[in-house]
């Protein structure tokens, strides 16, 4: 016969359970911050549910990509804002302690959703970076230690507070938030001149998945290698980034100058390919082509619009145009000499005359639907090629590519030498967008178009693997819901991002978070055990 004791101590394990289930996830998730935090008091004003007044704005506050708001689609249970790095460990601890799946949002520009819903598992939560945005920028020592949390606009503006003539080689749109930008690479307009965001980057501070805090030494080289180019929410949240500061003159140049197929675009177009990725490293030229009115009243054509910054003035850069790509026919009066950080405004598409404090608010208010899709070229697409993808590039009334050339630094850092492989000979990237206003209405006509003319693009890019960027996630690649974050499955995703990089961060993934606690639709998955010998 059982004892007294016995009998009292199933009854309290079973009360135990009892209660635990009946209390809120979010509850359980706080009362355990409580515990791990060096300041818990503060815990309560930074954990929104849905009954929260706040809950949606917060939601929706950096989201981009409209179809991933839709009712549709699965919704936290909730959001942590955390505003001191002890938070964010102590976030970690209790997620994993509880079994609360996690996302982790720096930004939220993320085509694909990825850091605030989930399609594979639920219940989840998001860790919201938003308010830790800290920028400390050191000129003497040509660097800046920026929270993962602040957006690149924000980045560019406390450089420029403290000199004119100091910038950092990242993201064009100016509200990425820093965190996961650079941890997918970090392209922008000085990227031929000095290479991605993620080759510049000289430390971090990451919250790994057993809630230490490690900066480069204690997280070794490997995980350093992987975090710099390897993509967000796989390895740890990155809570800082310790960035170099790269040098940019008093006065640089921009200008934009638009051709139609009517005007010869085609055959502009095809030049540009040859010139853009050889002509001087100081200039960056990217091609915006979208639809346009052709010269007959209500005919479509298609439009090329040469966007460029150049690290210098207008005499230098007309004469290298002179020599390297006359076709365009640039002249002194589409010049516009600026500053380096009017420039930023100028390439992410603000009004002319706008203030640079624009770049403090934060956030982007632009959001829609969209689906997007990225390829990279290695051989020049004729002009005759081109003629044929117009015509069903038209067929779609929301489409979009941007073409943004490589060479340069980008030719000459090794492969290997981060995660992000697109180096030598990749002559551009592309980036397709289709998008709509109209929600659920006319989505699947729009995805099926996009997927269809990137079928049509295969025999232009490059193969084997077909590359693709990884901050441009495409869960077209490989997704499958059931399986996705096993190993033989992302590799089909995995090769295309990483190329033979692949191996080494599952090798990295395995050794730092053998049991996946970060992961995602396209998430680094460890081996799976019976593999690791």
């Amino acid at each position: 016969m059982r004892s007294l004791r016995s009998i009292l101590v199933t009854f309290l394990v079973l009360s135990s359970i009892s209660l635990t289930i009946s209390i809120p996830i979010e509850e359980t998730f706080n009362h355990c911050l409580t515990q791990h935090s060096q300041i818990p008091n503060q815990f309560p004003s930074a954990v929104y549910t849905s009954t929260n007044g706040s809950y949606n704005s917060i939601l929706e506050s950096t989201a981009q990509n409209l179809r991933y708001l839709l009712p549709s689609v699965p919704k936290p249970e909730f959001i942590f804002t955390p505003f001191h790095d002890s938070q964010v460990q102590a976030a970690v601890i209790c997620a994993k302690q509880l079994g609360i799946h996690m996302r982790v949002r720096s930004g939220g520009h993320d085509y694909e959703g990825l850091s605030f819903a989930s399609l594979i598992e639920k219940p989840f939560m998001i860790l919201d970076l938003v308010k830790l945005r800290a920028v400390n920028v050191d000129i003497a020592h040509n660097t800046a230690w920026i929270q993962a949390g602040a957006t690149i606009g924000e980045v560019y503006y406390r450089i420029s507070e403290k000199s004119a003539v100091h910038g950092f080689p990242a993201g064009l749109c100016t509200t990425l938030g820093v965190g996961g930008h650079i941890t997918g690479g970090a392209y922008g307009s000085m990227m031929r001149k000095y290479g991605l965001g993620a080759d510049n980057v000289l430390d971090a501070r990451i919250v790994d998945a057993n809630g230490r805090i490690l900066d480069r030494k204690a997280m070794g080289e490997d995980l350093f290698w992987a975090i710099r180019g390897g993509g967000g929410g796989s390895f740890g949240v990155i809570l800082w980034w310790k960035i170099k500061l790269v040098p940019v003159p008093q006065t640089v140049t921009v200008f934009t100058v638009t051709k139609t197929l009517e005007q010869g675009g085609n055959k502009i177009l095809e030049r540009w390919q040859q010139v853009a990725p050889n002509i001087d490293e100081n200039l960056f030229i990217r091609v915006i082509i979208q639809p346009g009115n052709g010269s007959v009243p209500g005919q479509r054509t298609v439009t090329t619009s040469y966007n460029a910054l150049f690290l210098g003035g207008p005499n230098r850069l007309l004469q290298v145009m002179k020599r390297s790509f006359p076709e365009l026919g640039l002249t002194k009066k589409d010049c516009v000499e600026t500053s380096w950080l009017k420039s930023v405004l100028y390439i992410a598409g603000y009004p002319n005359g706008t203030a640079p404090e624009v770049l403090l608010q934060g956030k982007s208010t632009s959001k829609a639907y969209f689906k997007a899709k990225s390829d990279f070229v290695r051989e020049v697409i004729p002009a005759s090629s081109l003629n044929v993808l117009w015509k069903i590039f038209l067929r779609d009334d929301g489409p979009l590519m941007i073409w943004n050339p490589y060479g340069g630094q980008m030719s000459r850092i090794a492969e290997s030498a981060t995660p992000f492989p697109h180096r030598k000979g990749t002559l551009y990237k592309i980036q397709y967008v289709t998008g709509w206003i109209d929600g659920e209405k006319s989505m699947a006509k729009h995805m099926n178009w996009i997927r269809k003319f990137y079928f049509y693009m295969a025999p232009y890019v490059s193969k084997y693997p077909r590359e693709a960027y990884v901050n441009y996630r495409d869960l077209d690649i490989g997704m499958n819901k059931k399986n996705n974050t096993s190993f033989l499955m992302a590799s089909s995703w995995g090769y295309r991002y990483f190329k033979g990089n692949f191996n080494r961060l599952v090798k990295v993934k395995t050794k730092v978070d053998p049991s996946n606690f970060f992961r995602h639709e396209q998430s680094i998955p460890p081996l799976p055990t019976s593999w690791r010998g």
